[in-house]
């Protein structure tokens, strides 16, 4: 993101400021508290009635008197905008100029395309204190399917990395522990299809989600088929790995170990995150940075030297584990602003960070409960179909009827329980660790050309 100022000939200002406004890839700085501009054009806007149209440019100056008589609120409405910020505009001698954010990729073809009117982006350094806003919506269909499983969650500080892939890759691992039926999946999967496709037409007002519909569908498949599940436990497909509901220890030990490995990433993540916004010291005393991941990492030894047996694992990870305590401890207690209060108050963060390290991890539990609960669905519905099969043409029919209903049952539930409950630990045990500050989306200013032709 670039800092940049916005310079034209004051009576080429208009011209510029409709070239920038159709692009849509500015962020033109605003007054906190600013009124609204009480320009010829809002005065006619207030005497029409309310409209939902959105604003639109004309391309020259128009004819207000024309526009309120045409009802052409979409016209008006751009032209407030537009007064808006043109009276915003500096003026020194026969240059006016406004500042703002423009993504880097962008500038050089929107300097172009107002370099024959008179007007040219210049970047400038980014003022001491101010914080670019950020912009996660670019790139490829599946990050820019993933992108909303962050900003539901907030906006990422602009120092920090952008977790969008990462987010949406473990989204879906853990939806698919959880959704594991091959069958399903590929239902999932002819929906993305669907939905890319933009058919049936209410479909197409979720186009940019069938990456993410189609990853989830693919996790869920590969599951299904290491479970031995399609559409229930058929026999379609051979176990591959484990039943859940024949294994549901070794399951959730896996479970485990899969939650480990997140809340691994996570405190990885979250240490360059507070490295990049306050330096070496917040990066090392941050309980989300190294002195939280020193807890992390002596837990695991000593939990990995109790199952091995070995007293040198247990001792390491005791060892690392106090040395990251206390360097929370001393984090801690520098914020808190020292004194008797802030010893107590360091004595409750770092039970925090201990038992909410532990509640975190066991947390994780859940892909395994919830995988185990769909494959007890499918179970129960086959269990039903088989029954009824084999008590004639009736039955045949009866257990069709089950077939199809307890899977469209089991379908839409498990749908909603694992997507659900995905996004709990992504926000609550992921997440939590790599942000701890939210930024400034960037709103870009986007008003798209009209013409005169199109008025009344």
């Amino acid at each position: 993101m670039e800092r940049v100022a916005l310079v034209a000939v004051p009576d080429r200002l208009r011209a510029v400021l409709v070239q920038v406004a159709d692009a849509g890839v500015v962020q033109l700085d605003t007054t906190a508290g600013e009124e609204e501009t009480d320009d010829p054009a809002a005065r006619r806007l207030h005497r029409l009635p309310h409209s939902d149209a959105p604003a639109r440019l004309a391309a020259g100056p128009p004819d207000l008197d024309a526009l309120e008589r045409a009802a052409r609120t979409d016209l008006l409405a751009g032209e407030v905008e537009l007064a808006g910020y043109t009276a915003r505009a500096v003026r020194r001698g026969n240059v006016a100029a406004l500042t703002g954010w423009c993504p880097a990729p962008e500038l050089p073809a929107l300097a172009e395309r107002i370099a024959p009117l008179g007007g040219a982006l210049a970047p400038i350094p980014v003022p001491q204190g101010a914080t670019p806003p950020t912009l996660l919506a670019g790139g490829r269909a599946v990050r820019r399917s993933f992108a909303p499983l962050v900003r539901t969650y907030g906006t990422v500080p602009y120092a920090d990395v952008d977790p969008t892939v990462g987010a949406g890759i473990a989204y879906v691992v853990m939806f698919g522990m959880m959704f594991g039926d091959a069958g399903h999946g590929l239902l999932l999967l002819v929906l993305a299809g669907l939905m890319r496709a933009g058919r049936p037409r209410p479909l197409a007002r979720l186009r940019e989600a069938w990456a993410f519909v189609a990853a989830a569908g693919l996790a869920a498949t590969c599951f299904g088929a290491l479970y031995g599940e399609f559409f229930g436990p058929t026999g379609v497909l051979p176990v591959l790995w484990l039943h859940p509901l024949e294994d549901p220890l070794q399951l959730l030990a896996v479970a485990i170990g899969v939650g480990a490995v997140l809340l691994g990433v996570a405190y990885a993540v979250g240490t360059v995150n507070r490295w990049r916004e306050g330096g070496a010291r917040l990066a090392l005393y941050a309980p989300s940075g190294i002195a939280g991941s020193a807890v992390f990492v002596g837990i695991g030894g000593i939990v990995g030297g109790g199952l091995a047996g070995s007293s040198a694992l247990i001792g390491g990870g005791v060892i690392v584990a106090v040395a990251g305590l206390v360097l929370a401890a001393a984090g801690l207690y520098a914020e808190s602003g020292g004194g008797p209060t802030g010893v107590v108050q360091t004595g409750v963060g770092l039970f925090d960070v201990v038992v909410r390290l532990g509640s975190n991890l066991v947390s994780f539990a859940r892909l395994a409960a919830f995988g185990m609960t769909h494959a007890a669905l499918g179970w129960v519905v086959w269990q039903g179909t088989v029954a009824l099969a084999g008590l004639g043409w009736l039955g045949i029919v009866g257990a069709v009827v089950v077939f199809v209903a307890g899977n469209i049952v089991t379908f839409t539930l498990e749908a909603l329980v694992a997507g659900v409950q995905a996004l709990r630990l992504e926000f609550y045990e992921l997440f939590s660790r790599v942000f701890t500050t939210e930024g400034t989306p960037f709103r870009p200013w986007h008003v798209p050309l009209s013409t005169l032709e199109d008025a009344p």
